[in-house]
């Protein structure tokens, strides 16, 4: 870790609905160019974090902090200044973009809550470009696009606003290979470009490889991996992490790029 102050922060989080533990006493910190990995199988706790992580649950205890300030669930625009900073990329963009909006409105539609401005056409076309997709894109109904279009759109949409910081949930979820490889190297080259960090939160360890510096390795709501993604992936230290490496064996083991 930087001995710089981190950009995010969860500091001894809890998560106790109904008296039943998911996440327990859970400290994490990221900084702000920081591309990371959270990967584990479904029921290991990595949707709750994402969800304590956009607000969406509040701690029972602890507390999430962004640039030192605190961020708690609560009305919409008393979060704006952190959704300005932090933005989400969700898992099924096909059914999260309304089906009848124009590829255009569905983009300005951040601008406009949380800069409280109109965008304007070269914002929405350099958004576009950014995601490989034409201009022509903007006339599209949402509901009109194929999944690898939508989850490009849905990049976009997050761009726009020019956050610090990307969460982005199975962002390959539902791809074929192909496309998986694309978007892959879509959010390597935006994060570059635009200085951001990532948390990509997948149950699908060969995404990590390539794309994120430092891997979280999640089970039962407990971090039992958390080291540079190359070490993790030669040499796993928890049983857990074989497990779900054995599951991939045909994983590539590509090295991070800077």
């Amino acid at each position: 870790m930087s001995r710089f102050a981190p950009f995010l922060q969860l500091h001894q989080v809890s998560f106790a609905p109904n008296q039943q533990a998911i996440i327990s006493d859970l400290s994490l910190a990221f900084q702000q160019h920081e591309r990371v990995g959270l990967v584990g199988a479904s029921g290991s706790g990595k949707s709750t974090l994402l969800k304590l992580m956009l607000a969406i649950h509040q701690p029972t205890s602890g507390v999430l902090q962004c640039q030192g300030e605190s961020v708690r669930k609560g009305l919409w625009q008393s979060l704006n200044w952190y959704r300005e900073q932090v933005q989400y990329i969700p898992q099924d963009p096909q059914n999260a973009l309304p089906p009848t909006q124009s590829v255009a409105k569905v983009l300005a539609e951040p601008v406009k809550r949380l800069k409280k401005r109109e965008v304007t056409s070269a914002e929405l076309i350099h958004a576009l470009e950014q995601v490989g997709l034409t201009k022509e894109t903007l006339q599209k109904k949402a509901g009109e696009l194929s999944g690898g279009q939508a989850q490009r759109v849905a990049l976009a949409r997050a761009l726009i606003v020019k956050p610090a910081f990307l969460l982005a949930d199975e962002p390959t979820s539902g791809l074929d290979l192909p496309l998986r490889e694309q978007i892959k190297t879509l959010l390597l080259e935006v994060c570059q470009q635009n200085h951001m960090g990532l948390l990509l939160v997948t149950h699908d360890m060969s995404i990590v490889s390539g794309l994120c510096e430092r891997l979280l390795v999640m089970n039962h709501g407990v971090i039992v991996e958390d080291r540079p993604t190359q070490e993790v992936l030669h040499s796993p230290h928890h049983i857990y992490t074989q497990q779900l490496l054995e599951a991939v064996p045909s994983i590539e083991l590509d090295e991070p790029h800077f």
